[in-house]
């Protein structure tokens, strides 16, 4: 992951993934703000599993790229099938993809063999341990991310404790709308500055004054030659940070305003979901609607009476 391509490319993909996931939270929200209630996936037109067979495959590819395609010799174990220092940090990338590989493959299988009111929160379960594991291993990531490139991957942290306080959230509270926008948001913004990470730290260009780019063992990393220079780079990090974060607060809520006009309320003919209801609400439900037509059956006697 420590290559421009390596941010880009995980980036990009969790762009991808916030984003489907705020649009369908606002939508489900604005058509049904009285039942809402939020999901760690949501199924494509007529390809329900599309999105998890993309993050499935997705990280299977990365795996497989971080294991075998990255490392010299296309395998990152010694010669006595020992993990030698300078591929611990293929072996951190991979199991923080491997977690979301794991939590992407029992998705599908919990759909596909437990009840909803099961599949649900044992899904989100998923989701915050691999969000866990993914701020867990950037805590004590055996790379030594100091100076700049320190700086923004502390940032980045950040974003995940969000994305993993909110699914922890979830678990307990899927009908909170402000959660599931949160969460979605900050999958997104954590696409968005791993992309911004990569182009930072790896273009020339885009490195700051004082700064340059020096080729290392493992892989190249951003020195500065002076700690004023240093620190003029790291507060220009935290003001990147802080306008990227606006950016994606203005956008986020201007899509909700967006979408909350086009998609208008169904609340006069609510549908029943038998998937979306436990047994008693279900019932509760159902005598709901009896009672209404029995009191639609008995006005409309009267009337005839008259």
């Amino acid at each position: 992951m420590g290559t421009k391509i390596g941010h880009v490319a995980p980036g990009f993909g969790f762009l991808v993934i916030g984003l489907w996931h705020l649009y369908n939270n606002i939508k489900l929200f604005s058509c049904h703000p009285n039942t809402f209630r939020s999901h760690s996936w949501f199924p494509f037109p007529k390809i329900r599993y599309l999105e998890l067979v993309l993050i499935a495959m997705g990280g299977c590819t990365y795996l497989v790229t971080e294991l075998f395609v990255g490392p010299s010799r296309h395998q990152p174990l010694d010669v006595d099938f020992t993990i030698p220092s300078n591929h611990l940090h293929n072996f951190e990338h991979s199991s923080i993809t491997l977690s979301f590989v794991i939590y992407a493959v029992f998705a599908i299988a919990l759909d596909r063999a437990a009840r909803p009111a099961a599949a649900r929160p044992l899904t989100f379960v998923a989701s915050t341990v691999a969000f866990g594991q993914e701020f867990l291993l950037f805590y004590i990531h055996s790379t030594d991310h100091t100076g700049l490139e320190g700086q923004y991957h502390w940032l980045l942290r950040i974003v995940i404790a969000v994305s993993f306080a909110t699914s922890l959230l979830g678990i307990s509270h899927p009908c909170n709308f402000a959660i599931a926008f949160v969460r979605s948001a900050s999958i997104a913004l954590q696409g968005i500055w791993n992309i911004f990470l990569g182009y930072a730290l790896w273009t020339p260009a885009f490195i700051p004054k004082g700064c340059f780019l020096h080729d290392e063992n493992v892989h190249s990393s951003v020195r500065c030659r002076s700690d004023e220079a240093l620190h003029r780079a790291k507060s220009l990090a935290n003001n990147e940070f802080s306008w990227v974060v606006s950016a994606s607060v203005i956008f986020s809520f201007l899509f909700y305003l967006y979408l909350s006009r086009r998609y208008e309320k169904e609340l006069e003919y609510e549908p029943i979901d038998v998937e979306e209801l436990d047994d008693s609400e279900l019932r509760k439900k159902i005598n709901s609607k009896l009672g209404e037509s029995d009191a639609v059956v008995l006005l409309e006697k009267v009337m005839r009476a008259v």
